[in-house]
């Protein structure tokens, strides 16, 4: 008697204790594998410092970006090099500009950019592979053919007629590179589209009467929410080289808004004259944005990827 009551005890502790292990999610097995990926965390950590430059470093700083110094301007190889008696940080550009203020104008700037391109991207990108792979047919061909035409036409080409005719300014410069950085959004969002609409859960969800409209937003784009976020973090820092490759070509914002492109395309253009600081600063703050980006979107890769799993 005193053995079975022992067993029966010993089974409802086991019960209790399955009873109260909580089921894992999908995103809640995503988030622990992104946070064992050290080097993704620490860019997560370093962007947050970068951020926090761009909101906060303003309070810091002694001069605008628009102020000239007039008392180092005639010797900006000597007395404008970087120095915190005279408030010249990152020191001064060749006309007497604190360059540390433009390099906080031109980090927001960019990240600016890329970020409001890759957002404009993965809107008109996921609609237009959705329509496409969803409906199929002529509109699938129609779609993707003009995707197809526009891929012929060089990108950079594209972005520079567009800034010639429409003026360099922040509206123009994002509408330019959201334009452009869609196509290869909607093909990926085309293929996973077509992967996913003779699922059993789709064929399921047509059976029980849910319109085409429903299915898209209820089945299809939370399936495609992993694809999307991976894709959308390395856009970030390749719409930032776009712009700094054309602001580097000198079309790109005009003064006096700056990006991380145009200073380092000045600093480029003044090393001859003993003033590198106008060079290295700005072009560590780019590589460091860029290789930050590319990390975290590589840890979220590798925790989104669905054969991990």
């Amino acid at each position: 008697m005193f053995g079975r009551s022992k067993k029966a005890q010993a089974i409802a502790e086991d019960f209790t204790e399955y009873s109260l292990v909580r089921g894992r999610s999908l995103s809640r097995d995503a988030l622990d594998r992104f946070l064992q990926n050290k080097a993704a965390l620490f860019c997560v950590f370093f962007m947050v410092l970068m951020i926090l430059f761009v909101l906060i470093g303003p309070a810091f700083a002694k001069w605008n970006n628009e102020e000239i110094d007039w008392n180092i301007l005639g010797d900006i190889a000597e007395q404008g090099a970087p120095s915190i008696q005279s408030g010249h940080y990152f020191g001064a550009d060749e006309l007497g500009r604190d360059l540390y203020s433009r390099t906080i104008q031109a980090t927001g700037t960019s990240l600016m950019v890329g970020l409001i391109g890759a957002s404009m991207a993965l809107l008109v990108g996921t609609t237009w592979g959705v329509i496409a792979g969803y409906f199929g047919g002529r509109i699938d061909s129609v779609l993707m053919r003009i995707v197809d035409i526009l891929y012929s036409v060089p990108i950079t080409l594209v972005v520079i007629l567009i800034l010639v005719v429409a003026g360099r300014s922040f509206t123009t410069l994002f509408i330019a590179l959201g334009a452009v950085s869609w196509l290869t959004m909607s093909r990926i969002v085309r293929a996973q589209t077509l992967a996913l609409k003779n699922r059993e859960f789709i064929e399921a969800a047509r059976a029980g009467g849910v319109s085409e409209v429903m299915i898209i937003f209820r089945h299809i784009l939370p399936n495609l929410l992993g694809v999307l976020i991976v894709y959308a973090s390395l856009l970030v820092p390749e719409l930032i080289f776009a712009e700094s490759f054309i602001s580097f070509l000198g079309l790109g914002l005009s003064e006096p808004h700056t990006s991380l492109g145009a200073l380092i395309s000045e600093g480029a253009g003044t090393m001859g004259y003993g003033t590198l600081w106008q060079l290295l600063f700005p072009l560590f703050f780019y590589v460091a944005i860029t290789f930050t980006l590319y990390f975290i979107g590589d840890g979220l890769r590798d925790a989104l990827d669905p054969k991990d799993r």
